[in-house]
């Protein structure tokens, strides 16, 4: 479809000619009328264009900015309209008691070429006023069916309806491609109350690239993209697209099933990744060929996408989002998108996606002061700069920006069957002093420093989500002791709030006292014994997971592996010993790209992981597929092993052998399932080997066997391994009145089960 040519339904069939007697003059609008129409402020173009009853007859008025002449086709007479200047075209009909049917036929050029044109303005409005009422109200849990552009049918004519928010503006109009960027020919009427602008657009399809024209209050213009845009150009281009989605799901079987057993009873162990550089230059279909079996083969119940919303800057990683709505089009389209989750979902693995309602980007074509003013975020800038990443925070307190991200979540949820959002940034909506100084915020009704809009927020969407996406499960990147993330949001606790409502939540003080430690010389653990106990000292508080994710891995923090201390070979023995406590402890796990395999360097979004390191070719491949063996046979074991996951979140789940071995840098626990069965999990953080080290375990079984142990020649380690099972001794020993005596290999850890 030509720029020009918007509303066109086809080429003009020959008809008669022009009947000039057939056509009055129309009465003219009036000045103030005329100009705000012309200027794109008016907030009924509806009611000054189209066709309308008037003592008479009927008058049509069109306006098609560069034609050169309109004719319209009615009651089976073709008459011409009068040019009344600046596009507009208009003229009675006479004799006329209602509007007939009718067309248009415009010509652009002297002699030119004459398009038949369905008139935008002949039309009802294209949204129900129930979505129009819950739009009102900050509750519509589909806004994407009603907002945004969407193709279909109405009163019998294909085009898209095109519908945006913007209570501030004096007027918007749509442009695109179809227009040729020309907004003039396609002002939208406003709903009311609502702030909703809507326009149906006949003959406009799929593939069309739009942005909306918007009159702020101060009479200047400016053109946006979409905030519900579900398809976007690619960056670095900026526009909207319209799209529908074909794609058909065949994961029914998974959703049946996803939810048979609550997330935090469950295994879940998840392999984090950056999908434009997992495999650089793959689209979503072609990971779709490569990612299923690559996971699937390392064990690994869920996959997490790091930030997946349109972004315009590839370097932010996809953690500064302008649409909210879209799958970034670097890799494809949304059905693209769609496809990639089927075939995961198929190899039996679910798919978690990085979620990003604490901020936004201030770029000027985006949602910053949308319609003039503050609009999304908060009106002070005390509440809505954020101070470290120069970004804008959203205006929680407002129920249709509420609406907008609740809906958001749902979406996600629902049109791309995702199995959970992690929540990026918890910590800095949580609270109104996040990284500012005194001064620099304004504390709430109570005094506090707390962000009551966003607590609301957050259980809203929790609630909602959980409620309309059954199996779903939610994370929240959470860096403080706030009480009760994982809480239900109807109970509630010693501070006064009720729980947020997450399914998990990020366990970061973990992260960060066992990255301590294990990057200390094996000589100085000692000093740091405690980073590594004092996890249990609030595991039960709430649901965590065990986060070694990508942040960990850049700015200079260095890989898992170059973490560790020593040469090369204890670099990998540390690496293997860190991962086989990490997947004992109580908690779930979760995997950055590249640690599966002791990538040395830090993840670089522009090339990737390494992956030539596990090309055999490559002299020391062994050691990096050594580990890549292991993190298979954690997550294999692990899967296998209900006493490593039933428990999780119960303290009967989990039993100190020996939590004060500091000289001897040992650690060792029991975990229990729900049976009674216990795993016996010992670290050995020491580069020694610990002949007969005697453990306390219980009397009740005679023997005990290694079922997993990171010291094996196949994983790159001595082979200092148990090849039969430890008897128990009646020799009290740590409080229990049985032991066994065992090596512990060096830098190792060692799992047993009863024999």
């Amino acid at each position: 479809m030509t720029a020009r040519s918007a509303g066109k339904t086809s080429r003009a069939r020959k008809t008669p000619a022009p009947d000039r007697t057939a056509v009055r003059k129309a009465p003219p609008i009036g000045p103030g009328d005329r100009a705000r129409l012309l200027a794109g402020e008016h907030h009924d173009p509806h009611g000054l264009l189209g066709a309308h009853p008037v003592k008479g007859g009927v008058v049509v008025r069109v306006l098609r900015p560069w034609a050169k002449e309109v004719t319209v086709l009615a009651k089976g007479r073709r008459v011409t309209l009068h040019d009344e200047g600046d596009g507009l075209f208009s003229g009675l009909l006479p004799l006329l008691r209602k509007v007939p049917a009718y067309e248009l036929r415009v010509r652009y050029e002297d002699g030119g070429e004459e398009l038949a044109v369905v008139d935008p303005y002949r039309f009802l409005p294209s949204l129900g006023e129930l979505d129009l009422h819950l739009i009102g109200e900050g509750r519509h849990e589909e806004l994407w069916t009603a907002l945004g552009a969407h193709v279909l049918t109405h009163e019998g004519v294909a085009g898209t309806r095109f519908a945006v928010w913007a209570p501030n503006a004096r007027g918007v109009r749509v442009t695109g491609d179809f227009t040729h960027w020309d907004g003039t020919a396609l002002p939208m009427r406003s709903l009311g109350s609502t702030g909703v602008w809507e326009l149906f657009v006949p003959g406009i399809g799929e593939g069309a690239v739009y942005k909306f024209d918007i009159a702020r209050p101060d009479g200047s213009h400016t053109v946006r993209a979409d905030p519900m845009a579900r398809r976007t150009e690619c960056p670095p281009n900026t526009a909207s697209v319209v799209t529908a989605s074909h794609y058909t799901w065949d994961d029914a079987e998974w959703l049946a099933r996803r939810g048979a057993r609550p997330h935090h009873e469950a295994p879940l162990s998840v392999y984090e990744l950056h999908l434009p550089s997992w495999r650089p230059g793959l689209t979503y279909r072609q990971l779709a060929e490569q990612l299923p079996d690559y996971v699937r083969d390392l064990g690994f119940t869920h996959v997490e996408f790091m930030a997946v919303a349109e972004h315009p800057f590839s370097g932010s990683w996809g953690y500064q989002v302008t649409g909210f709505y879209a799958p970034t089009a670097r890799m494809g389209t949304p059905d693209d998108f769609k496809y990639l989750v089927d075939a995961l979902h198929r190899a039996g693995i679910g798919v978690l996606m990085d979620w990003v309602p604490a901020h936004f980007p201030k770029d000027d074509w985006a949602l910053a002061e949308f319609d003039g003013r503050p609009l999304y975020e908060h009106e002070d800038p005390r509440r809505s700069h954020h101070p470290d990443w120069g970004t804008l925070e959203f205006d929680y307190g407002r129920k249709e920006v509420r609406n907008f991200l609740v809906a958001n979540a749902v979406y996600w949820c629902q049109e791309f069957h995702l199995d959970g959002l992690r929540v990026d940034a918890v910590a800095s909506m949580l609270y109104l002093d996040y990284s500012r100084e005194h001064g620099e915020w304004l504390p709430n009704e109570f005094g506090g420093r707390e962000n009551l809009d966003a607590v609301a927020f957050l259980q809203e969407m929790n609630a909602t989500v959980y409620r309309r996406c059954p199996g779903i499960v939610t994370f929240a990147e959470e860096s403080t002791a706030w009480d009760g993330v994982t809480r239900a949001t109807d109970q509630v606790g010693p501070g006064g709030f009720g729980g947020l409502g997450f399914g998990m939540k990020w366990n970061m003080g973990w992260m960060h006292d066992s990255l301590g430690y294990a990057g200390k010389e094996p000589v100085h653990r000692k000093y740091h014994h405690h980073e590594m106990t004092f996890s249990m000292v609030y595991a039960y508080s709430e649901n965590y997971i065990l986060p070694i994710s990508h942040d960990e891995v850049v700015h200079g923090k260095r890989s898992l592996v170059s973490k560790m201390p020593g040469d090369w070979w204890q670099q990998r023995a540390n690496h293997r010993a860190y991962l086989g406590f990490m997947w004992a402890h109580p908690g779930k796990q979760l995997l950055f790209m590249g640690q599966e395999f002791a990538q040395g360097a830090e993840w670089s979004a522009e090339h990737g992981p390494d992956w030539w390191l596990l090309d055999p070719s490559y002299g020391a491949e062994p050691d990096h597929r050594g580990v890549r063996d292991l993190v298979r046979d954690l997550n294999t074991v692990y899967a296998a092993s209900p006493s490593l996951w039933e428990r999780d979140t119960a303290p009967d789940g989990f039993q100190w052998v020996v939590g004060d071995a500091a000289e001897d840098n040992v650690f060792a626990f029991l975990r229990f399932d729900g049976f009674g069965s216990p795993l016996l999990a010992v670290s050995n953080f020491s580069p020694v080997v610990r002949h007969d080290y005697r453990l306390g375990v219980p009397d009740t079984f005679a023997a005990w066997t290694e079922v997993l142990n990171t010291d094996a020649a196949r994983y790159g380690g001595g082979d200092v391994v148990g090849t039969d099972p430890v008897k128990t001794e009646s020799v009290p020993w740590h409080g229990r009145a049985s032991s066994l005596r065992m090596t512990l290999p060096p830098l190792a850890t060692v799992w047993l089960r009863p024999a």
